[in-house]
Formats: structure tokens, C-alpha cells, sequence
């Protein structure tokens, strides 16, 4: 069962395909390599995971975190007023938090679901494939052998990279759960930001799906 966004962040990576055009500038296999990265570590280095943790939990980060605008993606999670109520300081340390605590999330909790598998749904009109705006969605199926979840990636191209700026996982917008969770944070420490920013946890608690 997954039960928590720390559950739901961990499916965040896991992908598959193959279509041999440059994925700097195609999604589709930009989310397929790094799949095909992912499912090694899974498979050929989860040993790592009781003999060497920290290791293990490297191998996951280095393919994390290059796929996530990071940047983008905490300025959402603040909000426009308390991204604008924070200094160009509060703004970077939160950043940096944030990723933290996403890497290490993930790293935590991969290993329990070493056997799901993923699929894509590339586009019918082969076209599709070498015509891209800014901004584009792909879906796909997670499949853990007892049941089936849609996933919804929202990628954005920034110059000649793209970069995942937000996940919906069977219904539940990551983006959005975390923003409600900064803000309620927020006005649980009366809009101080320091302390928002340095209690930050990302866990929204129970939202879990069965």
C-alpha cells in the first residue's frame, strides 16, 4: 500500500522505453534513460541498500537530482506571498532544504518497491515525437503487481534541458500537497519564515492510496 507523499515522491523516478532520439530534446526518452538508470540501481545495486547505505542512497540522488528544477519547484511550494515575504537568503536556504529533504526521502523508501514496473504512453502520431512546446505532460502507469496507479509528470524546457516541475499521482497533485503544507507551517509559526524554512518536512502526512 502506498500511504504517504513519501511514499508517493519515491515513484517519482522509476520509468521505462526506448526511442532513439536525443533526450536533451525529447521528454519522453529524457524520463526513459533516466528509467533505465534507476531500474540498474534497483535491480543490480540493491545489495547496497542493508551493506552500504550511503552509497546506495548516492547512486539514487545522482540520478534524482538532475531531473527536478528545483528552484522552480520550492518557489511554487512557497506560494507568491511568502515567496515574496522571503529575502533572496531565505529563498536559496529553502531550496536547498527542500531538495534535502526530497533526496533523502527517496533514498529512504526506493527499495520497497524494487519490483513495480512502469509504462509509457508515447505518443500515437510519431510527429509528436519531434514536436514539443515549453511545457508538456506525460502519463504513465505504475503497475505493483497488486494494483495500477496513473502518473502525470509536468516537465518545462528551460533553454536545452528539460526538467520536472511537478508530479500527480493517482489524483493527488504533489505540487499543490506541498504548498498547502508550506503554508500551514507558515501560519503555524505566524508567518515567520526562518522558522517555516528550517521546520520544513516534506511529508504531508497521510493522503495514502490503497
Amino acid at each position: 500500500m502506498l500511504h504517504t507523499l513519501k511514499n508517493y515522491f519515491l515513484l517519482f523516478l522509476v520509468f521505462f522505453g526506448s526511442v532513439t532520439i536525443s533526450s536533451e530534446e525529447n521528454p519522453y526518452i529524457f524520463i526513459d534513460n533516466n528509467a533505465q538508470q534507476m531500474a540498474l540501481v534497483l535491480t543490480a545495486e540493491s545489495h547496497l541498500f542493508e551493506s552500504n547505505r550511503k552509497e546506495y542512497e548516492k547512486k539514487i540522488k545522482d540520478i534524482f537530482e538532475p531531473m527536478i528544477d528545483f528552484k522552480r519547484v520550492a518557489a511554487s511550494v512557497m506560494g507568491k506571498k511568502y515567496y515574496l515575504l522571503a529575502t533572496k537568503e531565505q529563498r536559496a536556504e529553502f531550496v536547498e532544504i527542500f531538495k534535502d529533504s526530497l533526496l533523502d526521502t527517496y533514498a529512504e523508501t526506493l527499495a520497497q518497491w524494487g519490483d513495480s514496473t512502469i509504462s509509457t504512453q508515447f505518443p500515437k502520431d510519431k510527429n509528436s515525437l519531434n514536436n514539443f512546446d515549453t511545457n508538456i505532460e506525460i502519463k504513465q502507469i505504475l503497475d505493483t503487481g497488486s494494483s495500477k496507479y496513473p502518473i502525470s509528470y509536468k516537465l518545462k524546457k528551460d533553454e536545452n534541458s528539460w526538467k520536472i516541475v511537478n508530479i500527480i499521482i493517482n489524483g493527488v497533485n504533489l505540487g499543490l500537497t506541498f504548498r498547502n503544507q508550506f503554508k500551514a507551517l507558515a501560519v503555524s509559526h505566524n508567518d515567520d519564515i526562518e522558522s517555516t524554512i528550517l521546520n520544513w518536512v516534506s511529508d504531508a502526512g497521510d493522503a495514502g492510496i490503497s
